[in-house]
């Protein structure tokens, strides 16, 4: 009995194993050209019959096809992409990627610590490249992502990662480039109230009580770091110097308006670089956000609006709004599965006035700027990284998005994914069924 017992419980811990994810691509060998594809820079620019070259993992040529001569000798490989999109890869902000597996399952999950302020908490030990998921995202042109850490009120501090890598140290691009607040929430008025409390009374609100604790423990964390040895070491407040030294981000998650005001204004108060995350309500205050020169990473588009009198394309709008107003945005999407709609995201605000090329840096250049790696990724510009895919229709329309090359820093990644092996699974299974 205990051998039969045991050898189930051996089947069904396998069974459980998720799929051996495809092995990194080894660094790149020889120069590479890819020829006559309409090329959308991510800086707002397009060239619609481009030549891109690249060798050693960054770009050397991307200009005209039909302005430039070219040595084709140089060239190890060749793409004729006439026809075909290039993009830079899409960076997947605010995200869980390598932090959850399966988001139903709390074992799975490793995104959050105990307690309310954890700054010293770090994702990217976490981070865990040998998801299923992150083949997934890769094959919609999602190539880069930041992950971030979730719960309490200060959460810790996220970084940028690359999404094909054998582990963490080999996929990253830049550790702890901020940390995450969430902001304090305001209770809503009670419509009904308990037994002894007129309806629509205002109930005990919390809200000013830890906006207090907030800022004490800013404040404390703010005189600890003006001493540069200080004994013993606090590692919460040792985790905050780059808030106040400027060299990370603070990204306060907060929607309301009220509330990102006086998040936005709290951040100044202590020298901290705010970026606001979520921001359902920024179209209703980008005025202040255009003044305080705010970045924004909004929440999905393809969401239901924040209140009953809104109009329900709302946050399919927003993005507009923001563009409109020099507001640098970013829009981002949710968890971690469902950060392969990423483009469709982004994709939605094109049918709602956001300019096509301004969608398109909305996920490349812009979050890359944000996330402090501008310089190096997030745009076709010589001397940047080779991180692109190419697409044989537009890769913001999820009837056309079909990516059929990706390169991590001139590395060629492989696309196939657990999703893509069940299709072929069973497609063979059923291939000589009748309807």
């Amino acid at each position: 009995m205990n051998t039969i017992r045991i050898t189930l419980a051996a089947l069904l811990f396998a069974a459980a194993l998720p799929a051996q994810s495809p092995v990194p691509a080894p660094p790149q060998s020889g120069a590479v050209l890819l020829l006559g594809a309409t090329a959308h820079l991510g800086n707002g620019q397009v060239l619609p019959n481009s030549a891109i070259a690249f060798d050693a993992g960054k770009l050397t040529l991307v200009a005209d096809a039909a302005t430039v001569r070219l040595d084709r000798a140089k060239f190890s490989k060749i793409f004729d992409v006439t026809g075909k999109h290039v993009y830079p890869g899409f960076i997947a902000t605010n995200s869980h990627l390598g932090l959850v597996e399966v988001e139903a399952v709390r074992a799975t999950q490793d995104f959050a610590e105990i307690g309310s302020y954890n700054p010293n908490a770090r994702a990217i030990v976490a981070y865990n490249t040998d998801s299923d998921i992150q083949p997934t995202v890769r094959s919609n042109g999602v190539l880069l992502a930041q992950v971030v850490p979730t719960g309490g009120t200060v959460s810790g501090t996220s970084s940028v990662v690359q999404l094909d890598a054998w582990n963490w140290e080999d996929a990253t691009l830049r550790t702890d480039d901020g940390i995450h607040l969430n902001w304090p929430s305001p209770q809503p008025r009670r419509r009904f109230g308990p037994p002894g409390r007129t309806p629509g009374e205002e109930p005990e609100n919390a809200y000013d009580k830890n906006v207090v604790d907030v800022r004490r423990f800013f404040a404390e964390a703010a005189a600890y770091c003006q001493n540069t040895t200080p004994e013993p070491k606090n590692p919460r407040f040792e985790a905050m110097r780059g808030i106040f030294d400027g060299k990370q981000n603070l990204y306060i998650h907060t929607g309301n308006a009220r509330t990102m005001q006086e998040a936005v204004l709290f951040a100044e108060q202590f020298g901290a670089r705010a970026v606001l995350v979520g921001a359902t309500d920024a179209w209703l205050i980008t005025d202040f956000l255009r003044e305080h020169r705010v970045p924004v990473v909004l929440d999905q588009t393809q969401r239901l609006p924040a209140r009953d009198d809104e109009d329900v394309d709302q946050p399919f709008k927003t993005p507009a709004a923001l563009h409109a107003a020099g507001i640098p945005f970013v829009i981002a999407g949710e968890g971690a599965w469902q950060q392969r709609n990423l483009p469709f995201q982004a994709g939605q605000a094109i049918g709602f006035g956001l300019p096509y090329e301004a969608a398109v840096q909305a996920l490349t250049l812009s979050p890359a700027a944000i996330m402090g790696i501008g310089n190096t990724t997030g745009s076709l510009e010589t001397g940047k990284d080779a991180t692109l895919f190419v697409s044989e229709g537009d890769a913001l329309d999820m009837r056309t998005n079909r990516v059929t090359a990706a390169f991590i820093q001139g590395r060629e990644v492989n696309l196939d994914n657990k999703q893509k092996v069940l299709q072929r699974r069973f497609e063979e299974k059923y291939k000589g069924d009748k309807d």
